[in-house]
């Protein structure tokens, strides 16, 4: 029979080196308060050592990591705050509630530190919802399943229960994308914070463990900013928000720091319960609190609940607590003093208040309607004391608990990794026509509008969204300054299991260009860091070589890492996802009204294709969905070419020069003039011969239109301004070729092998539609 501690997740040495520090065996409540802040959740004992790689400083940034939420200036002094955070495990256990209440948390990260929280982000996966997923393209008659009117099999029997263990998976996987998108959207539109810009990829990676990282951005003034630093001997601690209950508990030890296997299900009940309307409560009561100077210090409760938020609390500011657990509300009777001290309970904030605020305090919750009760005091013990009626039931050092052991794993390279690329020559024709297969990948999950995902948004509450989802990046304005930023996020599993370090300096780079696109210069990012267990030797080798690519990059484009998340354990039965690294990335632009999106704006616009990196089959959308493959070795990122194409884009932009910019990404050139053309109502020519890097695919016209590489993009620019922007790149030196002109209602590519010419009107039905097709809602498609 297991012993307690190993129940709560601790190891044989973690439990002796608790009780080395406690000199005696711990307390149950020691024990549940050790297990949590010595977690992988909470403790980063695999990942510490490894992040402190990340370039975290800058002229711009005013709080690094280390805090509740980054924040960087963005002039006139204002600042913004951002985070992103996972909650992987509880959305695979309950997908609607584990991802609202992952917005709940990232948001109250974002007011904690005195931001007004301005839009929401999101990065989402999971395992594939088709069976044509399963299944090589080319084997299929001219792609006809994916194209719209095309047969498509079922996925699973009628009347199957997606909730079911044993569920078929596409189901299942439908159920989860389909709950996720409604509990972040569900939270989100409840507080009146749009949800402006995300990324949802599927792969059978992630079957067994989907997911869910959330990202929220606030803004504020440089002299509102609050920090999570306990001081004051004789302060109060003061617990405000929702009253506390048994949900969450062992969330970060139990469900966030353990792989999944046969117990998924007797899970459930660790994740937690959201009200966005208590939050909603919450965010302007503790803003008003914070802009009046009536705290001391602010933290939220999120994964360990009060355990984690008053250690870290007392830690950084080298005092102690003493907090009596039996004067917290509570919303079940009977609870142990060590359930208190865990419960996640949402919607909840610890607070140091001076003696003499308290009365405001007090008053300001009871206007907003929210419990309001003193816990406890500051000391100077640099303990976190526990009392329940008067008795001690618990003494711990609050550096033990937010300084926890930190271990090296030795690294051992994966055994699938490559360091040579395929040849395409091994891989087949299509076997179909180029429209055919341009249609295909239109509509396939990967690729296809996400507005089935964002029209569940309320994407332009508060009036400042400039840019909407759907392009490379969304732009907000500032009022106050009539500056905007852009932000995004990017990430690639797929490219990351082939090679991590490369995957990773290519998310930072493909994130920075998606910012630039839209005239903004990358200032900073958030990430979050998503492997699978770091006890094994191949996933610290992935995570360790995915830092040091991920380094480089924000070097060389001057981008301080100021906040992140690590969500390591996502593995089921073993297996585990794709290593993930999710860059949420914020750019700055002075005049917001000089903004651009992807879609072609005039007839007669000149195309240019900016970059000359060779498409290759190598990890791109083509290769699995047409031959079933993730395999070979994806292109290296010239980060010296990448920053001066960036550079480019944004000169142009500012310089009025450039009409339309969109990054080359998932499906390569065809595909990125095809989104181009729907998101104008334009079609387009092409003239392939002379494009840069085609003549080097291998002679395969599929490689040229469909490979990818990363450091393109395409840029329209009014006639009157082409040879202007010719000779702005040719000053940056960056390769720019005249590939196509605006106009008409096709997309026509022109090439040795005979016109490919597709309307943009049937490029609009297969890619608008596909992803609500693939989600069996033909009916949600056509309205």
């Amino acid at each position: 029979m297991p012993e307690l501690y190993e129940e709560l997740g601790l190891t044989t040495g973690e439990y002796e080196a608790i009780c080395v520090l406690q000199e005696r065996e711990p307390t149950h409540v020691e024990l549940a308060v050790f297990s949590l802040m010595w977690s992988e959740h909470c403790g980063y004992k695999h990942s510490r050592p490894l992040l402190t790689r990340f370039p975290t400083t800058g002229e711009r940034v005013l709080q690094g990591p280390g805090e509740n939420a980054g924040i960087v200036d963005v002039g006139d002094g204002l600042a913004i705050a951002m985070k992103m955070e996972s909650h992987n495990h509880p959305s695979a256990v309950e997908p609607y509630q584990g991802a609202a209440t992952g917005v709940g948390g990232i948001v109250r990260d974002i007011f904690t530190m005195g931001a007004r929280p301005i839009c929401n982000l999101n990065s989402l996966r999971f395992g594939e919802i088709t069976p044509e997923a399963t299944a090589p393209a080319a084997t299929r008659a001219g792609a006809a399943a994916a194209v719209p009117g095309g047969a498509t099999e079922p996925a699973c029997p009628a009347g199957a229960d997606p909730t079911a263990a044993g569920a078929c998976d596409f189901e299942r996987q439908r159920y989860l994308c389909e709950h996720v998108v409604e509990g972040i959207g569900g939270y989100g539109n409840c507080m009146g914070i749009p949800t402006v810009a995300g990324e949802l990829y599927f792969e059978e990676a992630y079957s067994g463990n989907c997911l869910v990282n959330a990202m929220t951005v606030g803004l504020m003034r440089h002299d509102q900013i609050v920090r999570s630093v306990a001081s004051g001997v004789g302060n109060h601690v003061v617990l405000m928000g929702n009253k506390t209950g048994r949900d969450g508990i062992g969330g970060a030890s139990v469900l966030a720091s353990q792989e999944f296997d046969e117990t998924l299900e007797e899970k459930r009940p660790s994740v937690q319960v959201g009200d966005p309307f208590t939050e909603k409560k919450l965010l302007e009561c503790c803003l008003e609190l914070l802009h009046a100077g009536r705290f001391v210090a602010l933290q939220d409760l999120g994964a360990a609940g009060i355990t984690s938020s008053s250690s870290e609390m007392a830690a950084k500011g080298g005092v102690g607590l003493d907090l009596h657990v039996d004067r917290v509300l509570l919303r079940e009777a009977d609870m142990a003093p060590w359930e208190i001290m865990v419960s996640e309970s949402q919607e909840r904030m610890l607070g140091i208040v001076r003696d003499e605020e308290l009365p405001a305090v007090f008053e300001a919750c009871d206007r907003w309607d929210l419990d309001c009760t003193v816990v406890g005091v500051v000391t100077d013990t640099g303990r976190l004391r526990v009392f329940h009626h008067g008795e001690m039931v618990g003494d711990m050092s609050a550096e033990a608990l937010a300084e926890g052991p930190t271990y090296t794993v030795v690294q051992e390279r994966p055994a699938h990794e490559s360091d040579l690329p395929v040849d395409p020559a091994v891989f087949p024709r299509p076997g179909a026509p180029l429209d055919a297969v341009l249609l295909d990948l239109l509509a396939s999950p990967n690729i296809a509008s996400r507005q089935w995902v964002w029209r569940q948004y309320d994407h332009q509450v508060q009036l400042n969204t400039v840019v909407l989802p759907g392009g490379d990046a969304a732009v907000l304005r500032l009022k106050r300054s009539g500056a905007g930023v852009a932000l995004c996020t990017d990430g690639n599993g797929r490219h990351s299991f082939l090679d991590p370090y490369r995957g990773g300096k290519a998310a930072v780079a493909e994130a920075a260009r998606n910012v630039s696109c839209t005239g903004a210069r990358p200032i900073a990012i958030t990430n979050c860091l998503n492997f699978g267990n770091p006890e094994k030797g191949p996933i610290m080798w992935q995570f360790a070589h995915t830092i040091e690519g991920m380094a480089e990059a924000c070097e060389a484009l001057d981008c301080a890492v100021i906040s992140g998340n690590v969500s390591f354990y996502n593995e089921s039965f073993g297996a585990p996802i794709y290593p993930t690294p999710v860059v949420g990335m914020l750019g700055l632009m002075d005049d917001v009204t000089k903004a651009r999106g992807c879609g072609f704006c005039k007839d007669g616009g000149m195309v240019f294709l900016l970059g000359d990196t060779t498409p290759v089959l190598d990890g791109s959308e083509y290769q699995k969905r047409w031959f079933g493959k993730v395999e070979g070795r994806i292109p290296d990122v010239d980060l010296a070419a990448e920053v001066a194409l960036q550079r480019a884009l944004r000169r142009g932009i500012d310089e009025g020069l450039v009409s339309s910019a969109h990054d080359l990404s998932d499906g390569g050139l065809a595909v990125a003039f095809a989104e181009c053309c729907m998101a104008g109502g334009r079609g387009a020519r092409v003239t392939l011969d002379g494009v840069a890097g085609a003549e080097r695919a291998a002679n395969r016209l599929d490689v040229a239109l469909f490979g990818e590489a990363p450091t393109r993009a395409l840029v329209e620019a009014a006639a009157e301004h082409a040879e202007a922007f010719r000779a702005l790149c040719a000053t940056e030196g960056v390769p720019c070729t005249i590939v196509g002109a605006v106009g008409g209602g096709t997309l026509a590519f022109e090439t040795e092998e005979g016109l490919v010419d597709v309307p943009v009107a049937a490029l609009s039905a297969a890619y608008e539609g596909g992803l609500a097709r693939a989600l069996g809602e033909e009916e949600a498609a056509d309205s």
